[in-house]
């Protein structure tokens, strides 16, 4: 099939106007050729750098805020009132094996929660899983990359130590760690023993980088590495962020995450929000950059991850068309206004026509209505939210769930 969005967002960079997008996925004999969409704008999908799937819970957790260090933090949560109650659901036992049925659950609700907002992949950041983990995901969960937590409390909740874990990369996946995360000398230690211990490289993502001098980030663009901003979970714990400005300037390759709902924000688009609110310099085209461009660079994943291909469009993101600037719309658009979400061919959400043209099982599929909208997505959130209402005796809302 090709479409003709009124408006085609090739790149941060290139705007077109009603070009063709040749589709590449499997259509059913009834499905038009062609099809003509006014009022739409196309996108590529957008991808979180930085999430814990498995945190997604809410409220967020944190009474003593602002933090001096988020390690502080990791230990002042497990008494929060919305760690104690995800207990009930699913008590981390130490192993971090999240192949279990309620890790997996909860996993899951943390995919939809990026999926709503347009996310089509995620980075998971924990111990690497087994294959089960990452195939029973309704989007993409990166599956090749190595870690640790972070320098100061290593890999505490499992996998290799820093060193072993970053020669298990061979240059050739992402070597992902949180660091700086903090305004004191533990964290602001951190980048110095980081490159003492030959960890900063191409294929690194740090992790929040709150600590980071202005000269530290130039090290950081001259080795080619990346750095995932945070923002809400940033302001939120720490009372502080990443220097944005200054890591623009000096060229850094910079993405985007949401953290876990325990600290951040609702989804991405949340994220972009609050970054107009408190850095009204920064352009949404450089946002959307970082969810596209950026993070294909620092993920190592293939050019369409980051860049809509006209030509052979696999990786979309069909939106309505709410303001005459394809990048300002981002900020206005919520789930309701996704038309159609489709990751390597295959459609995983968006207005319920889409499902007659598409060659699929539609036992996968479940629907609902979000505003005056019918909708489909792949797998079934709803049952997932009622799994969760089962074991705790309760409905319990999650802001990011559009129903």
């Amino acid at each position: 099939m090709i479409i003709t969005p009124s408006i085609s967002v090739i790149s941060s960079d290139r705007v077109e106007s009603g070009i063709d997008l040749h589709l590449n996925s499997r259509w059913r004999q009834t499905a038009p050729e062609r099809l003509a969409l006014e009022g739409a704008i196309a996108y590529v999908p957008l991808v979180n750098s930085h999430d814990h799937l498995i945190g997604n819970w809410f409220p967020r957790a944190g009474d003593k805020r602002p933090y001096h260090n988020s390690h502080i933090w990791v230990e002042d949560m497990k008494n929060s009132f919305s760690f104690l109650e995800r207990n009930h659901f699913w008590f981390n036992d130490g192993s971090f094996d999240l192949t279990t049925k309620a890790a997996l659950t909860l996993a899951q609700l943390g995919c939809y929660k990026n999926l709503f907002s347009g996310c089509a992949v995620v980075q998971d950041h924990g111990p690497v899983q087994a294959p089960v983990y990452y195939d029973s995901m309704p989007i993409e969960v990166i599956r090749k990359y190595r870690q640790c937590h972070s320098i100061t409390l290593e890999n505490w909740w499992g996998g290799e130590s820093a060193e072993e874990e970053m020669k298990l990369t061979k240059g050739e996946i992402p070597y992902i760690i949180h660091l700086g995360e903090g305004k004191d000398t533990i964290t602001k230690a951190e980048f110095a023993e980081l490159k003492a211990r030959d960890l900063l490289r191409r294929n690194t993502m740090l992790i929040h980088g709150i600590a980071f001098t202005p000269e530290e980030l130039s090290e950081v663009a001259k080795a080619k590495a990346s750095v995932c901003w945070c923002p809400t979970s940033n302001f939120y714990l720490i009372g502080e962020t990443l220097k944005i400005e200054e890591a623009l300037k000096r060229g850094v390759n910079v993405t985007i995450g949401t953290d876990s709902t325990m600290s951040g924000g609702v989804n991405l688009i949340f994220e972009f929000i609050l970054v107009r609110e408190k850095f009204p310099s920064i352009p949404v085209s450089t946002l959307y950059k970082m969810a596209t461009e950026n993070a294909a660079y620092a993920l190592m994943l293939p050019e369409r991850y980051g860049k809509l291909i006209a030509e052979d469009t696999r990786n979309l993101m069909l939106m309505d068309a709410l303001d005459s600037s394809p990048f300002e719309n981002l900020l206005v658009c919520d789930a309701s206004n996704i038309r159609l979400l489709l990751h390597e061919g295959v459609p995983i959400y968006g207005d319920t026509e889409w499902l007659e043209w598409f060659d699929l099982n539609e036992e996968d599929y479940s629907t609902f209505r979000t505003g005056n909208k019918e909708k489909f997505v792949v797998g079934d959130p709803q049952d997932l939210n009622d799994q969760i209402d089962l074991v705790l005796g309760y409905h319990k809302d999650f802001p990011y769930l559009p129903f």
